[in-house]
Formats: C-alpha cells, sequence, structure tokens
C-alpha cells in the first residue's frame, strides 16, 4: 500500500476512534463530573517515597545511556528530527485537540496534558526490540528525549494546559507556575540522569553491573507504591475507572498511531518506524505521577489518569510489539532483532 493512503487510513482510523469514543462518553455516568473536586488520599511520606523511587528509575535509565547515544543523532538526523518533533510537538499538541474534542472533565483533561508532555520510559526500548524495530535509534532518542523533557516538560504543560478553557482554571487555582515545574523535572530528571550519566561514562563496568539491579527494585517500590495508593483511594477508581480507562485507551491508540503515522509520511524505514511508534506512544506515566501528586495535589482526575496509563500502556504495547514480533521489517540491517538471528 502507497505510503500516502496508508497515513490517510491511519488517520481515518483515528477519527472514527474518536467519534466513537465522543458517543460512549455520553453513556458513561455523569458521577464522574466530581472527578475534578476530589484528591487522592496521599501522606507526605507517601510523595517522598514516590519521588525517590522516580528519581532511581531516571537514575537507572541513564545508566543505561552513553555520551555515544547523544552522538547518534548525526548519524540518524531524519528519524531523530521526526520521533522528537512528534513527542514534544505533535502529541501534546493532538492531546489538547482531542480533550477539547470530546470534551473531558478538566482534570482528566490535564492528566492527559500532563502524560503527553512526559519523555518516554526504558520500557520503549524493550518492547523495540521484542517488535523487530531499531533498538540503538531508540536508546538514543529515549536518551535525547528524557535531556529535553528538563526543559520542554514545564513548558508543553504551562503552554496547553493554559491554552485549554477548563485546565487553565484548575492551573491557576492551584498556582501553579512554569519555575515550579521546571524546578520538580530538574530534580526527578535532571540530577539522576546527570548522576547515572557520569557514572556510566567514568565506570561503564560498575554502571552494567549495578543497573540491573537498579531496575528490578525501583519497579518493585513503584508496584508496591502503586498497590498501597490504589489500596487507600479504592472507592475512588471504582467510582471514575470507567471514564478513566476510556480516555487513556483513546490517547494511547491515536499516541502510537501519531508514532507510526507520521513516520510513515516522512518514509523512514520500517524498524525506525516502529522504534518511533514506541518513543511517541510510550510515555514515562511514573514521572507524570510523581507531578500529578506533588505538584497538582493529588487532584483526581489527573493522578487516576497518570496512574491508569502506566498500567495500560503496558499492555497495548506488549500487545503491539507481540504482533509486530511475527512480522519481518524487510530491513533487517536496520532491526536489530533481525540482524542478531
Amino acid at each position: 500500500m502507497p505510503t500516502g493512503l496508508r497515513f490517510t487510513s491511519t488517520w481515518s482510523f483515528s477519527n472514527r476512534l474518536t467519534v466513537e469514543g465522543s458517543r460512549l462518553l455520553t453513556s458513561l455516568p455523569l458521577a464522574a463530573t466530581d472527578i475534578d473536586s476530589i484528591t487522592l488520599n496521599t501522606s507526605a511520606g507517601m510523595l517522598i517515597l514516590l519521588s525517590a523511587v522516580i528519581a532511581v528509575i531516571m537514575f537507572g535509565i541513564a545508566l543505561e545511556m552513553k555520551v555515544d547515544d547523544f552522538r547518534a543523532v548525526a548519524r540518524m538526523p531524519k528519524a531523530m528530527a521526526v520521533g522528537i518533533a512528534a513527542q514534544f510537538i505533535c502529541l501534546p499538541a493532538i492531546t489538547f485537540l482531542l480533550t477539547v474534542a470530546l470534551d473531558f472533565r478538566a482534570s482528566i483533561a490535564l492528566g492527559m496534558i500532563l502524560v503527553a508532555c512526559c519523555p518516554p520510559g526504558n520500557i520503549s526500548n524493550i518492547l523495540v526490540y521484542r517488535s523487530r524495530g531499531n533498538v540503538a535509534l531508540s536508546l538514543s532518542m529515549t536518551a535525547l528525549s528524557n535531556f529535553l523533557a528538563i526543559f520542554l516538560m514545564p513548558i508543553n504543560i504551562a503552554f496547553w494546559g493554559g491554552l485549554h478553557p477548563e485546565a487553565s482554571q484548575i492551573l491557576r487555582e492551584i498556582d501553579v507556575s512554569a519555575f515550579e515545574l521546571l524546578l520538580d523535572i530538574v530534580l526527578l530528571i535532571g540530577v539522576p540522569l546527570a548522576l547515572g550519566l557520569t557514572i556510566s561514562s567514568r565506570m561503564p563496568e560498575f554502571a552494567r553491573k549495578v543497573q540491573p539491579m537498579v531496575k528490578k527494585f525501583s519497579m518493585i517500590f513503584l508496584v508496591l507504591f502503586i498497590i498501597g495508593a490504589l489500596a487507600s483511594n479504592i472507592s475512588v477508581f471504582i467510582d471514575y475507572i470507567a471514564l478513566v480507562a476510556l480516555a487513556v485507551f483513546i490517547h494511547d491508540t491515536l499516541a502510537l498511531l501519531l508514532g507510526y503515522g507520521i513516520a510513515a509520511s516522512f518514509k523512514v524505514s520500517e524498524p525506525n518506524r516502529r522504534a518511533i511508534t514506541f518513543e511517541v506512544g510510550v510515555r514515562n506515566a511514573a514521572l507524570g505521577l510523581g507531578i500529578a501528586l506533588s505538584v497538582f495535589e493529588g487532584l483526581g482526575g489527573v493522578a487516576i489518569v497518570a496512574a491508569w496509563w502506566g498500567v495500560w500502556d503496558l499492555i497495548a504495547g506488549l500487545a503491539l510489539a507481540s504482533w509486530w514480533a511475527k512480522r519481518p521489517t524487510g530491513s533487517p540491517q536496520e532491526s536489530t532483532m533481525e540482524a542478531r538471528l
């Protein structure tokens, strides 16, 4: 199928998904309108624990990075530029349009914008390998995206959130400033990334040995935190999960379609398309949850969207990667898995 026709059919499907989602939203119980006025039950100790876990996760990501990951920008400029633009320009913009078109509640809309502005996590690299994609591109894009997110994430949240007719009211009520967001993101992303990248560059053997353990324990503690937070807010979760799950399903599907569609429109190779798909469609929802609970004070829709995104993102990503794993890319020289077969 010609690339233009494939891209058109991708967005045709996206439009149908949005229309059907809008119809389904109107059939859901509107008790969910209260979601803008609730806050999740979290203690100061839990927030400190979550911030520490997120910092360790980012530290683990940085231990896998190399200075060469950033130099790869020069080796793959077209694919890198397409992926970065899709993440930091197209995804937040499309998310904003989606929240307006489907008239989501303000806190849910803000939660979707928050997640869209997050960088990808290292789970994207695993999914790219499983899907026969270009892991070198994925690793380089993850490294560059996390670095750029230190500066672009607070700007994007403030801009798109402030542009939203209802979410902007939440930003004013909570009095969230771009500087406050920047400070939180520097502490959660910048400091751990700098420390991890320094260690991986100066002590590569130590980083290689420590990284698997850091990744394992940080994920265990994150899962335990989510279970604990869910247990203390189970009634809120039960009341609002239907609306949030639908919003996340539509949003995540559009993010994956955006990644593949924009890569196809620029005619990058199939392994690079699969890498860009996961780099755009898989967000670091743990970081989003941390910001939702600290900066946005655990506001209902913001926090529940970020928490459920992390769960659904993994399910959808594994399903797509497994489907792609059975389909050769046609470019074995750029597919990390196929090159090793």
